[in-house]
């Protein structure tokens, strides 16, 4: 399916693909990891022919349908089922060519072609799709203009995904996904019936959908047969035996230059000693399998601890200005909790997260907050208000000013940003040491109470584990709102479910979680086949939410008709002449072929119309 020869491509001075190869086999999901800024998405952009290679070779079967979301969010005024099925390039071709065709055996065509590639259920498959990512019904036919770029990029997502590519690139598909969203996609690849690469650091997509894990380190790619766990034991062995096989060949090399020390000067010895100094010249050492060093995450406890509960809420209820998003709220919050925020986005996770940390008020009921509590709040949209010409050090200058540089250098350097680091501008800054950053500014009084929103956005793999461990050592409460299962799994000692404009405990850990939003995506896929799929006279009965649409449809239907039914009148006239047989009977053969060609397909555009005309 892909195969990859002697690939190398610098960035600069740095080399991201030192001679990498690697064979990927067909209809096989791979996962594709290493740490950040290795070049994971610049081989993409390699397999894609977006860049060309200094040298080596990306072949891939000729024309293999490439599928990739772009890193610009799609917009304008399109309605967002619309784009989804645009999408499909051969349908939307055939749709267009199929309202001028006017030949009969080029109208065949395209019906057959149609009927091959499911034509008529794409919407329903669209909207199964959209659905999946978070788009009900209403939100399906307004413009992308009206959403924001991470629902925008969902879209994008959808599109892809309906266009069924054979080779599917996704880079970091749930950064944008809720939790909700996340557990669609992950079930959605694992029944991909084709190739997928997928970079991602989410351990539960990695073990639920990949068959094998590919590697990148050090300008090497590494393919592994397995998900991500199998891959975890096969990288721990394999550190095992080169660290064995690096002590056995240190042995080795000790002995023979003892033997070399000992009778170098025997002339006895001369040729033994000189064939073991070759020995050891050709002693080639043991690649250590060492994985880069892992900076800890470290996320200050409270010096003095409360007395439980440090929130109580009774009949609680918020929202903005006159509008009430979440009531009912009967809740309280211990000193030591770990609580995991569940609910599809929209649905006021955000809205309870600011109410616990003080940044709203109740605007009903009674909410009883210990006194001195400290609330530490974390959320994505915080790395984008970062100032680009500050430094680690600067910000940590600013909530310390009256300490002395090495006090602050200290910090920084315990937050991840020692020596010259720490005076690295926030714009030369990655994505993860950002989120590294906001998290040591969240954590620096040592809250009682830390809200994380997304932490894990632009962590990898390895930082998660370091940030699951500091979320565990940490002695105050907690409250998790993340599409990362696994760190919910790995933190969460209780799950409180947002939906229905409320707040409750879920009864329930994150499997049953999983099985619930499947099942109630699953009924809504159905749903909309149905809809799709319903008798026309029933569909009659239903109030078209866009006539104009509908009308359209109808006209198209009566010109096609027209155009038919002219073309079966000049073959009719042509078969009507009496010297027709004798002049060229080859022809009129032809001709009465055709003319039963023309009346099918005009029985089949006046079906057509009748249905459009039910629907109108």
């Amino acid at each position: 399916m892909l195969s990859i020869d002697d690939l190398t491509y610098r960035l600069g001075d740095r080399i991201l693909f030192d001679q990498a190869g690697v064979f990927l086999p067909p209809r096989s999901r791979a996962g594709f990891v290493g740490r950040n800024g290795a070049g994971k998405t610049t081989l993409f952009r390699l397999i894609s022919g977006d860049i060309a290679p200094e040298s080596g070779k990306i072949s891939l079967p000729a024309r293999i349908k490439l599928g990739r979301v772009e890193q610009e969010a799609p917009g304008g005024p399109t309605a967002l089922v619309d784009f989804v099925l645009a999408a499909d390039v051969e349908r939307a071709e055939l749709i267009a060519r199929e309202a001028v065709a006017t030949d009969p055996h080029e109208i065949a065509e395209i019906h057959t072609r149609l009927v091959d590639i499911e034509a008529h259920a794409a919407p329903a498959r669209a909207g199964a799709i959209l659905a999946g990512l978070g788009f009900d019904a209403e939100a399906q036919q307004r413009p992308l203009s009206e959403f924001s770029g991470g629902w925008r990029m969902r879209v994008a997502l959808a599109a892809v995904l309906f266009s069924r590519p054979e080779l599917l690139l996704l880079d970091e598909p749930t950064n944008y996904l809720d939790l909700e969203g996340t557990l669609w996609l992950v079930d959605y690849l694992a029944r991909y019936p084709a190739s997928v690469v997928v970079i991602s650091h989410d351990r539960d997509l990695l073990d639920d959908v990949a068959t094998h894990i590919l590697h990148l380190e050090r300008g090497k790619l590494t393919l592994y047969k397995g998900n991500y766990s199998s891959f975890e034991k096969q990288r721990l062995e394999a550190q095992a035996l080169a660290a064995k096989a690096g002590k056995k060949q240190e042995e080795r090399r000790r002995e023979l230059q003892a033997f070399v020390d000992r009778f170098r000067a025997k002339a006895t010895k001369a040729r033994q000693a000189q064939s073991r100094l070759k020995m050891l010249s050709r002693l080639e050492p043991v690649t250590a399998v060492v994985d880069d060093e892992v900076l800890p995450i470290h996320l200050p406890s409270p010096e003095k601890p409360l007395s439980p509960p440090i929130i109580a809420l009774d009949k609680v209820s918020v929202g903005y200005g006159e509008r009430i998003v979440l009531s009912r709220l009967s809740l309280s919050l211990s000193n030591d909790d770990r609580i995991g925020l569940l609910g599809s986005n929209g649905n006021g996770k955000s809205t309870f997260a600011k109410l616990l940390a003080g940044r709203l008020e109740a605007k009903g009921g009674q909410m009883v907050r210990a006194p001195k509590l400290e609330a530490g709040f974390f959320a994505q949209h915080q790395i984008d208000d970062l100032n680009d010409n500050d430094t680690p050090y600067s910000v940590f200058a600013a909530l310390m000013p009256d300490a002395p540089e090495a006090r602050i250098r200290a910090r920084a350097a315990r937050t991840g940003f020692s020596g010259a680091r720490a005076d690295t501008k926030v714009a030369h800054l990655s994505g993860g040491e950002k989120a590294r950053l906001l998290l040591g500014v969240a954590s620096f009084h040592g809250p009682h109470l830390l809200i994380l929103d997304e932490p894990t956005n632009h962590l990898d793999i390895d930082s998660r584990a370091a940030l699951i461990e500091a979320i565990n050592m940490h002695e105050g409460a907690i409250v998790l709102v993340s599409h990362d299962r696994y760190l919910l799994q790995a933190c969460a000692d209780r799950l409180w479910l947002v939906d229905g404009g409320t707040v409750r405990a879920f009864d329930g850990d994150m499997d049953d979680y999983a099985r619930m939003v499947l099942g109630r995506a699953g009924a809504d896929a159905r749903k909309e086949r149905e809809t799709q799929e319903e008798a026309p006279e029933k569909r009659a009965k239903t109030p078209r939410k866009d006539a104009g649409q509908a009308r359209r449809k109808l006209a198209a239907a009566e010109e096609r008709m027209q155009k038919l039914g002219e073309l079966l009148a000049r073959v009719d006239a042509a078969l009507a002449d009496p010297q027709a047989y004798s002049r060229n009977p080859q022809e009129t053969s032809r001709l009465s072929q055709q003319r039963a060609e023309l009346a099918d397909a005009l029985a089949g555009a006046e079906e057509q119309w009748l249905k459009l005309a039910d629907e109108a």
